[in-house]
């Protein structure tokens, strides 16, 4: 990588590589740098805009209401973060993801216009994606927060209705040890007079403190939007304004209804400005689609693939495999970051899994094979040495931890009979996991975007229709 802008009409590729050299820190969050670089650049959006943030569920919900909103006619723009297979996936306009050479055109703008101020890779490269919707023409954007809120880039853009999916522990080093500390970072995507909605069925007080205190419109899940359903069918109930006889989301998962609700009660806000009928919401949770997320990939044996990487995702993952029925044998290709709760997030799914093929992720923040199974060890009760970073990824409580102080270890469960192997790479292990499975198993392949995307990458290769 070289510290050296690339050449006018270089690659994608070599500006990617490029963004990785160009500020000192990989995240350093903060809005004064973007702030200024955005005020050269005149950049402003003269559309609704809407912002999710959330430790799970950011993802689906704005994948429901592009779907919902494309489907009603209107000219949307989404951005996103991670991507799985490419860059591209995170800008799109349309339904439509952002070409190389669009993305370029944006990021040789943002170079000149720079100065002096550097900028992160994710700071860059939302620069990026607003200039793009700032030039097409929009009249909808969803935005999704990459890391908390109240110092995210996503968070320069003043929201016209925010949406707050879930709160939990995740990114504790940068948002604080306790869902009451994660909570107020994320309340912060709120505006004074806008439409706040809330998802979570157990908000922490300080989201709703901060939304009291800075005059935002709050709706809580429960209180002022809810939902009911059966098996055939379900229903959105707002403050005002009711859909019946609503066809259950095409994204898997027990908590798509409450994402899909979030939606809902979004637009609903919303509509004095966007017109969504029924049949739009119908056909737009009919038709949505998110890689990735609790997806069951067509034929045997059954092979599931979820980016979940944190212990409220995990125990959301575990309720989805319940409901899926017995199988003799699950197989668990898992690859995750070093900055994660690896060993609460694991235990989550430790009762579900017979066989863990654990894999090495690489990169700063990847974890080792070994280390992953160390800690796969020490949750199933296995009399495996314990070295330093078990320690480290010990559950922190929610709640009770204070900064800078280290968890005790969870107490190990009954010890199980499972088996631990390891491997240099998800994909690896994947192929390893489909030599020993048989048609009536299943694999579970999840912990990371960088575990799913590899094994993504794979399938695509074999000409599976695996990204819709």
């Amino acid at each position: 990588m070289s510290s050296i802008a690339p050449a006018h009409g270089a690659a994608l590729a070599d500006w990617l590589a490029y963004l990785e050299t160009l500020h000192p820190k990989a995240i350093d969050l903060g809005l004064d740098r973007i702030r200024t670089v955005a005020q050269r650049l005149e950049l402003s959006l003269d559309c609704v805009k809407i912002t999710v943030a959330g430790t799970n569920g950011k993802g689906s919900t704005c994948a429901m209401l592009e779907a919902i909103l494309l489907d009603a006619g209107y000219r949307v723009g989404q951005y996103t973060s991670p991507h799985l297979l490419r860059f591209n996936e995170r800008i799109r306009i349309n339904g439509q993801e952002a070409s190389d050479a669009e993305i370029v055109a944006q990021m040789e703008r943002i170079e000149a216009a720079r100065g002096d101020t550097t900028l992160t890779y994710f700071e860059m490269t939302t620069l990026a994606a607003l200039l793009l919707f700032q030039a097409s023409n929009l009249e909808v954007v969803v935005l999704e927060v990459g890391l908390g809120g109240r110092l995210d880039a996503v968070n320069l853009i003043d929201t016209d209705c925010a949406i707050l999916t879930s709160v939990d522990l995740d990114h504790m080093a940068y948002l604080g040890n306790t869902r009451e500390a994660i909570g107020w970072e994320k309340a912060h995507i709120f505006r004074p007079g806008k439409p706040a909605i809330c998802a979570d069925p157990v908000p922490p007080q300080t989201v709703i403190d901060y939304a009291a205190e800075i005059g935002a419109n709050l709706w809580r899940f429960g209180i002022d939007f809810n939902y009911s359903g059966d098996r055939q069918q379900w229903a959105y109930g707002g403050r005002s304004q009711r859909r019946n006889a609503l066809g259950y989301p095409a994204l898997r998962g027990a908590n798509q209804l409450l994402n899909a609700s979030a939606a809902l009660a979004a637009l609903e806000n919303l509509r004095d400005r966007l017109v969504v009928t029924q049949q739009n919401v119908r056909q737009g949770l009919l038709h949505v689609s998110l890689p990735g997320r609790m997806q069951i990939l067509p034929g045997l044996p059954a092979t599931i693939l979820d980016v979940g990487h944190n212990p409220h995702a995990a125990a959301t993952l575990g309720q989805n495999l319940d409901s899926m029925g017995h199988y003799p044998h699950t197989y668990a290709v898992v690859g995750m970051l070093h900055d994660k709760d690896i060993g609460t997030t694991l235990s989550r799914l430790s009762r579900r899994v017979d066989r863990w093929l654990c894999a090495t992720l690489g990169g700063p923040r990847g974890t080792t094979g070994q280390e992953l199974a160390d800690i796969v060890h020490r949750i199933t009760g296995d009399t495996a040495p314990v070295d330093p970073f078990v320690a480290q990824a010990a559950e922190i409580k929610r709640g009770d931890q204070k900064p800078g102080v280290r968890a005790t270890p969870r107490q190990a469960v009954p010890a199980q009979d499972v088996q631990v192997s390891t491997f240099d790479s998800p994909e690896q292990a994947f192929a390893e996991a489909r030599k020993l499975a048989g048609d009536n198993d299943r694999i579970l392949v999840f912990g990371s975007f960088a575990t799913v995307g590899p094994v993504l990458q794979v399938l695509r290769q074999e000409g599976r229709d695996v990204l819709s």
